[in-house]
């Protein structure tokens, strides 16, 4: 794998609620300089990311990490997004709910927030997490089949903020549900080439991660400076 294939994986994060205009500047820099996929920012830093990248990379986070707003107020946030300049959406489904056998419900609310989004911008690409932290077995493969169901892009393993992040089982059990017709993101814990290269050999899409530069520099190390 060379390094612009790896970077091509990483979505650079930073979701801390002390981050300030020159930290999603600094962020937004160094998505250009190494070439990640995204550069992941706060809903009130959107439009500043429209400043400092172009189409297409630009992805922020909806009702996280918890994903119990209203429904109304999900869409109008995922609205408020999409008209700012947000290319790439995650959002929490409700666990709450869907633990609660209120499938439903948790269904309905992402075909409606899909169905806002793409309303402004056909091509603007939704992930639901999951949270597999919080769910068993049977859950992960549930929640996935939904989200599959749903209509989404991909479906994503952890919010970086639950019990714990994301594994290795976890992506077999996606994929083992889904069957290939929905694209997986993890995050939660990728802090290191070997970890990221090890969910991307078990077939990952997508890797969300607050140590992008770590992993890219772990990378150039291994290969003893090479950089290609």
């Amino acid at each position: 794998m060379d390094r612009q294939t790896l970077a091509n994986y990483l979505d650079f994060a930073n979701h801390h609620q002390d981050v300030t205009l020159e930290g999603v500047k600094s962020l937004c820099q160094q998505v250009k300089k190494d070439g990640f996929h995204s550069a992941f920012v706060n809903p009130c830093y959107v439009g500043l990311a429209r400043k400092f990248l172009p189409e297409g990379i630009i992805g922020t986070a909806i009702s996280f990490p918890l994903g119990q707003d209203h429904k109304d107020i999900k869409v109008l946030a995922v609205i408020k997004a999409v008209k700012d300049g947000a290319d790439e959406l995650d959002i929490p489904m409700n666990v709450g709910f869907f633990k609660a056998d209120q499938s439903e419900a948790v269904l309905e609310e992402m075909e409606a927030i899909i169905g806002a989004a793409k309303n402004i911008k056909q091509n603007v690409i939704i992930k639901f997490i999951i949270e597999t932290g919080l769910l068993n077995e049977k859950e992960i493969q549930e929640a996935s089949q939904l989200v599959l169901q749903s209509g989404a892009d991909f479906v994503k393993t952890n919010s970086g903020w639950g019990p714990r992040g994301a594994s290795l089982k976890d992506v077999d059990l996606i994929k083992k549900a889904v069957g290939g017709k929905i694209k997986i993101k993890v995050a939660g814990g990728v802090d290191t080439y070997q970890e990221a290269i090890a969910f991307i050999n078990r077939g990952v899409d997508r890797i969300g991660t607050s140590h992008a530069v770590e992993i890219m520099r772990d990378f150039k190390k291994r290969r003893g400076g090479d950089d290609q």
